[in-house]
């Protein structure tokens, strides 16, 4: 099965064929550094002008891509250069060209695992990596129409949820909106490629279809269902999970529980400082990022009240409290009262309200605001991500610990079943 991921957009396109490719186009074998630009609508190369571009692979040759970006708007932006197996494409989309790559799904699974994490992981984090990722991508192919992004906006209310929609012009795009697809691993290892083989066309399906296997970095001790940040639906692959080895429960939407929760250091397969097995999980930008099981920012009331005006375009004036109203079952907030001199109103879900409060993303919506004499706040929080599905720092962990990738499968997606899609 081939797909398409959306790769890079921009006025200038800069890439390098490391081999022969057939361009379609001029009907001829290219290779070399080569550059396509945006031009009235279309694409100025070689001197002409194209509706399109199509670079075939010959010979299993491979294109590189320059100055790709990463980490969109998030605290690790950045760009590098990333090279990729498959074809190459390039169209005209508004003001941009977008490069995409057309590719076998085994082969981009291969990249997305190295991309999510570092591909000298344990053998069978990286089995359940692939499983989830496969099915995550043949289920959202299956039926898009299933998961739109939605807003819902009145005079005092804002709920808002993103999901992968907006992409029209391929299958999936390369960065965190989707999976992370950063080309080629930069440190290829016989686990890594027997860790794909070895589940080759695996997926997990629940109630007769596909699971939408989600994920995140870090649940932060429970998991979350689909509804807090997303549709108001759920689905019974994706329950609510304490990550313990044991029957344990807590109803972390309570308000009062969820405190007690995010101010505690329960003992959870997430709940772990050791660098070796977070190193399973981290590639190099991510190293910033050390506090992510439990965390703190502070924010003078000026800086907080600036912040919330430039991402939410509402002046607060002086921020008066965070209310929670709503709690999901990890303890992520996806309702939330802002109250400041100027203005009340109420954010949701969880993703629009880490956007709101800062200047990318907060870790996670599970957190408790403070207010000190002074005005100003700190949020303690627990998790990063959405906390929906597995959770990458606890199944490292568990795979640590012995587990195999079906036992970690089972532990984050209980109602699923592990089978061959052909």
């Amino acid at each position: 099965m081939t797909i398409t991921a959306g790769i890079l957009e921009a006025k200038k396109i800069e890439f390098s064929l490391n081999g022969k490719f057939f361009c379609k186009e001029k009907t001829e074998n290219l290779q070399g550094k080569l550059c396509a630009k945006f031009f009235d609508g279309k694409i100025l190369f070689d001197g002409k002008e194209f509706p399109e571009l199509n670079f075939e692979n010959q010979n299993n040759a491979t294109f590189t891509l320059f100055d790709v970006k990463i980490g969109k708007n998030f605290h690790w932006q950045q760009f590098e250069n990333q090279t990729f197996e498959g074809n190459l494409k390039i169209i005209s989309d508004n003001e941009n060209l977008v490069a995409i790559n057309v590719i076998d799904i085994e082969k981009y699974l291969y990249s997305v695992i190295s991309s999510e994490m570092s591909s000298t992981s344990f053998a069978e984090l990286l089995k359940a990596h692939a499983v989830i990722s496969r099915s995550w991508l043949l289920a959202n192919i299956a039926a898009p129409q299933l998961r739109s992004a939605t807003e819902f906006y009145t005079e005092n209310s804002l709920k808002k949820w993103y999901e992968r929609d907006s992409h029209t012009l391929f299958d999936v795009c390369a960065d965190d909106h989707c999976q992370r697809y950063q080309g080629l691993p930069k440190q290829e290892t016989p686990t890594l490629k027997a860790a794909v083989e070895a589940t080759k066309d695996e997926v997990l399906t629940c109630e007769n279809e596909i699971c939408d296997t989600r994920f995140s970095k870090c649940c932060g001790g429970k998991t979350e269902i689909f509804s807090t940040c997303w549709a108001d639906k759920n689905f019974a692959c994706l329950p609510a999970k304490i990550d313990f080895n044991e029957n344990f429960e807590i109803d972390l939407t309570d308000e009062q529980n969820a405190q007690k929760f995010i101010f505690s250091s329960p003992q959870c397969f997430c709940n772990t400082q050791n660098k070796s097995v977070i190193n399973q999980v981290f590639n190099d930008y991510d190293q910033t990022t050390q506090n992510f099981f439990r965390w703190k920012i502070k924010y003078s009331n000026a800086e907080l009240s600036a912040i919330l005006r430039e991402k939410s375009g509402i002046d607060f004036g002086k921020i008066l409290d965070l209310i929670p109203l709503k709690r999901g079952t990890s303890g992520r907030i996806y309702e939330l009262k802002i109250v400041g001199e100027k203005r009340i109103f109420t954010v949701g879900k969880e993703l629009e309200i880490r956007r709101w409060l800062s200047k990318s993303h907060l870790y996670s919506s599970a957190f408790v605001a403070e207010k000190d004499k002074k005005g100003d706040f700190t949020l303690t929080g627990t998790g990063w991500g959405h906390g929906v599905g597995l959770c990458q720092i606890g199944a490292a962990v568990m795979s640590a610990q012995g587990f195999d990738y079906q036992q970690i499968l089972a532990h984050y997606f209980p109602n699923s079943k592990l089978v061959k899609h052909i």
